[in-house]
């Protein structure tokens, strides 16, 4: 659930019981296997860490092949992400590299200062960071950077589909898991069977979507050229 509102009930039951809490995200690979090897760790027990490395290691090898045959025909993608709360934000960016997915835009309607601060580091460069952006500003900064799917929630599914760009719910209120090991899977299953959807080839906007990229690919080739010369 959202992440704002559990840390405020889990800072509470901390103080008001005692009860320690951990914050910590389970969408993705990186972010699972670091989950619970931050709650293997905080019980101090080395039978716990040890059982939790072969799980961590049973559950990767398992889905990993999976992931990378689908980052074959991903890889290259450019996407932007725009949720509620930047928690989840970042773990959607650290998937989305599995992928080879770059991460175009990234947003939050919540987001604090410290929180941007981390999307700039875990970013590459030239990534635009919004803060409570709106419908206008946000299919202006995605028709500048060419994206090919939109990651959000309800509200930003209409911009998506207008724009003849993919897009994967990532709502509360999903009929699919993607949480854990295996959600990553579910994850990738979902971005792979919207970007490569056939409909797209009917799409007029996805079509003068596709024409705008490659201008822009040719005139930053040309800087390059220029640059080297």
């Amino acid at each position: 659930q959202c992440s704002g509102s559990m840390t405020h009930l889990a800072k509470m039951m901390s103080d008001v019981y005692g009860i320690p809490f951990l914050r910590v995200s389970y969408f993705g690979l990186e972010d699972t296997a670091s989950a619970l090897y931050d709650v293997a760790r905080h019980f101090n027990d080395p039978s716990v860490l040890k059982k939790t490395g072969e799980l961590v290691k049973a559950e990767v090898s398992a889905v990993y092949p999976q992931i990378r045959s689908y980052r074959e025909s991903l890889a290259g993608k450019r996407a932007a992400i725009y949720v509620g709360g930047s928690f989840k934000a970042f773990s959607l960016v650290k998937a989305l590299r599995h992928l080879g997915i770059d991460t175009a835009i990234v947003g939050s309607q919540t987001g604090n200062r410290e929180d941007y601060d981390y999307l700039e580091q875990i970013c590459d460069e030239g990534t635009i960071i919004v803060d409570d952006t709106n419908p206008l500003e946000l299919s202006k900064f995605m028709m500048e950077k060419g994206v090919d799917l939109l990651i959000g929630g309800v509200k930003e599914r209409p911009i998506a589909y207008k724009m003849g760009v993919a897009f994967c719910d990532h709502n509360h209120e999903r009929k699919i898991a993607l949480a854990g090991f295996t959600g990553m899977l579910n994850f990738c299953r979902e971005v792979h069977a919207s970007l490569l959807s056939p409909v797209w080839q009917f799409s007029p906007a996805a079509q003068n979507r596709r024409q705008r990229r490659q201008i822009m690919e040719l005139k930053d080739e040309k800087r390059a050229y220029g640059a080297v010369c």
